[in-house]
């Protein structure tokens, strides 16, 4: 028997270095079937915000896990595992080429590499951990997570009312430290060849990029599908995700930001993101790294697909 491992390529990269153009041209070029990596795009209702192919890109041929979750869904890096593995393994039961795109480091991670079972969430708990929160300081939870689990402790900030209330919860939910159930063994990962290849950009030339999609955001229909997610009383889970541009958009909407504070503050956060982005690739991923500032997305896709289709081994 052939010890060849299918092969399963990623486009990966920090927001704003134009991941999306690049995967639809290789897709079309060279037919291969894309893949959401991206934590933010996994959701149906969301669309100008988070920068997922269009409509028509996404009928013109397949794409996978776009619509995986709907608002007010829990999603964690381990339900994006299981579910890419399922649309990659089909992928390749009928001999085509997954395309993973995105830039969702801990997730990419979780696909790749396995995570142990994640612990058990249990939203009563949660609901009434922060109430506490509210009404007596999450400093007082804070204590009390030192208390039964002071490596989370360490790790957690005081202040993080969401994290600490979690890490609580965990801790009442299965009488398992948090930090129990991160030390535990991988899960079982997808047996194939990764070939990875990272889009890079110095924030000098990154940073006029983001200005202008945000830009381009906002004047192409974010502040309208924000109000009919609002409409449509989506405003709690959205404001869950803590989503760059939306939180903006939604404080346009209630009067709280003018227009341009609202650009801006959604192009620092973007900014940000792409800093903590940067980061995570350099230190956690091996890849053939690209310099967007150096080419255009016909010579990214001729470059990019040398290195996933050739049959060399890194």
């Amino acid at each position: 028997m052939s010890d060849v491992r299918p092969r399963v390529l990623a486009l990966i990269g920090v927001t704003a270095t134009g991941k999306t153009e690049v995967a639809e041209r290789a897709a079309r070029d060279h037919g291969f079937e894309i893949v959401c990596a991206d934590a933010r795009q996994l959701f149906v209702e969301l669309e100008i915000g988070t920068g997922k192919p269009t409509p028509a890109e996404r009928a013109a041929q397949p794409h996978h896990l776009f619509d995986l979750l709907s608002l007010g869904q829990r999603t964690s890096a381990g339900g994006y595992a299981r579910a890419a593995t399922e649309a990659i393994t089909e992928i390749l039961a009928r001999g085509r080429r997954p395309l993973l795109v995105g830039g969702s480091g801990l997730y990419l991670k979780a696909l790749m590499q396995g995570l142990a079972e994640e612990p058990p969430h249990d939203p009563a708990v949660r609901a009434r951990l922060i109430a506490e929160a509210e009404r007596e300081g999450v400093a007082a939870l804070h204590a009390r997570l030192r208390d039964v689990d002071p490596n989370a402790a360490a790790r957690l900030a005081p202040a993080d009312t969401q994290r600490v209330a979690r890490a609580l919860e965990v801790f009442e939910a299965s009488g398992r430290p948090q930090s129990w159930w991160h030390r535990r063994a991988p899960g079982r990962r997808l047996e194939v060849d990764w070939r990875l290849v990272e889009l890079v950009a110095e924030p000098r030339f990154l940073d006029p990029r983001i200005a202008e999609r945000t830009a381009a955001m906002f004047a192409g229909g974010l502040i309208e599908e924000t109000a009919e997610l609002k409409r449509r009383e989506f405003e709690p889970a959205l404001r869950a995700l803590s989503a760059v541009g939306y939180d903006e958009t939604l404080d346009l909407l209630a009067g709280r930001l003018g227009p341009r504070e609202a650009e801006a503050r959604t192009t620092l956060r973007t900014r940000q993101l792409a800093k903590r982005q940067r980061t995570w690739f350099r230190h956690q991923v091996h890849a053939e790294r690209l310099a967007i500032a150096e080419q255009d997305a016909v010579a990214l896709v001729a470059r990019a697909a040398a290195h996933w289709l050739d049959g060399s081994r890194d």
